[in-house]
């Protein structure tokens, strides 16, 4: 009993071991919290590119460590061509609830704060630009709809154009809902109401100097350290009362995406998400044709879950995805019942189809290039003629296991009397019959296979050799 409790120990030390190791590693790719962070200091985030789920990811967390740190306030840099009204709302309930204050500042120059953007900076509690930068165009698009031509320079001034009539009730819906939420988070800042709105119905657009004037924008700054100062002594009003900025000697900490955030963003780009959902298919399907490999199977089931989580994170159509599900089952129909292509190209149609409308959204970074899904369907095709090509081939070759190859084998008698007796054959013995008189150790080949007892006749001479 001795000998074998020791290996029992080592082995549960071992594994300990492991999981310290692992926990860890997971640790260290968590930020660290700064150390003897006090109200003298602000978290400065970087919003750059297009707005979705990662994004508000990295908002919420960063805003919860503001507030348990007890920072003095939030700072956004941003640049984005706008993103996905899921998101962009998540944040701005984040920034409606948090008793932090939250600056959002339009900046490097060349920097904007389009669609999405524009709603941020007008939940803001501080809405700041920086010279040559611009916000707007704040639209909600349908999938598929032309975007509505922005205001001409002669008609900004007017805060109660309507700009283009929606195309259909629906769209009128949602452009409706959209002007109805920048009014009431401009009258909540004491921004100018009418222009978000001409914003949202006329796709209207303003400089920075423009905004200002406006009172779009609480003011304008070249850089950080030009923001802190003019921040300096402004009152606003947060969750928990009014809250007077004092941003004299404060210092920036950069707050970093962590490693959760950016996985998301790279399984939350529609691509990639197709690619783990395509995975995920043809690994169980591989696994379904050989049971016991197990490898496929369980790559399949990652990427398969991975891939329905990124595409429950984004806006999907569920005609798409069931356009893709018919396309594949369609392509596999092909290979295992070969209709002369009419499965396998109706297939092809079906994904291509699902594939282009499978994002509902007009945002660009958030919809399906068609080099990726001319490259998954071409593969998928390829993949299935390929399996295809080898079943017909195996039922080419000749068949070398089961019942049917016993047919034609050779063996020797082991014992025979009045037609009947066994023989050995394939290493087995067996019970047969066959003509009246056979010697044992006599060489016969089997001629046919009846339940369990094979028919054998002898082996000329002229054969065996």
């Amino acid at each position: 009993m001795a000998r074998t409790a020791r290996p029992v120990t080592n082995r549960r030390r071992g594994w300990l071991f492991v999981l310290l190791a692992l926990a860890g590693a997971l640790l260290s790719l968590e930020p660290p919290p700064a150390s003897g962070q006090t109200a003298r200091s602000a978290l400065l985030l970087t919003v750059d590119g297009a707005i979705g789920p990662a994004t508000a990811d990295y908002f919420t967390r960063s805003l919860a460590r503001a507030e348990a740190e007890g920072a003095a306030m939030v700072v956004i840099r941003m640049d984005t061509p706008g993103g996905l009204d899921s998101s962009m709302r998540d944040i701005i309930r984040e920034i409606l609830r948090s008793p932090v204050p939250v600056v959002t500042f339009v900046h490097p120059s060349g920097a904007r704060a389009a669609s999405a953007g524009t709603f941020i900076l007008y939940a803001s509690h501080v809405a700041a630009m920086s010279p040559g930068t611009n916000l707007g165009a704040a639209t909600p698009v349908p999938l598929g709809a032309p975007s509505p031509a922005p205001s001409g320079p002669d008609k900004q001034d007017d805060g109660n154009r309507q700009g283009p009539v929606p195309a259909s009730a629906s769209d009128a819906k949602a452009v409706n809902d959209a002007a109805a939420y920048i009014r009431s988070l401009a009258e909540l800042r004491g921004r100018n109401a009418d222009w978000g709105e001409q914003a949202v119905r006329g796709a209207a657009s303003l400089s920075a100097a423009a905004a200002l004037e406006r009172n779009v924008v609480d003011l304008i700054a070249p850089d950080l350290n030009a923001l802190m100062a003019a921040l300096n002594g402004r009152t606003v009003k947060v969750s928990g009362g009014d809250r007077t900025l004092q941003t004299r000697g404060i210092s920036l900490v950069p707050v970093e995406p962590n490693w959760r955030t950016r996985l998301l963003a790279a399984i939350t780009n529609p691509n990639v998400a197709l690619i783990l959902m395509m995975l995920g298919v043809y690994g169980l399907f591989f696994e379904l044709m050989n049971p016991g490999a197990l490898i496929p199977g369980t790559i399949g089931a990652i990427c398969l879950l991975v891939g329905l989580y990124a595409l429950a994170a984004l806006p999907v159509n569920i005609a798409g995805i069931a356009l893709i599900l018919l396309g594949v089952g369609l392509m596999a129909g092909e290979a295992f019942a070969p209709s002369f292509g009419i499965l396998g190209i109706g297939g092809l149609v079906a994904f291509i189809l699902g594939g282009t409308i499978l994002i509902d959204t007009d945002v660009p970074e958030f919809r399906l290039s068609w080099p990726t899904i001319a490259a998954i369907a071409v593969a998928s095709l390829a993949m299935l003629i390929a399996t295809a090509r080898v079943a017909l081939t195996g039922r080419r070759r000749r068949i070398v296991s089961g019942a049917e190859e016993l047919v034609g084998a050779q063996g020797k008698v082991l014992d025979w009397k009045k037609g009947r007796g066994h023989v050995f054959v394939h290493s087995e013995r067996w019970r047969a019959v066959g003509p009246e008189r056979l010697e044992k150790d006599e060489n016969v080949r089997v001629t046919r296979l009846d339940g369990l007892v094979l028919a054998v006749q002898p082996v000329a001479d002229s054969e065996t050799g």
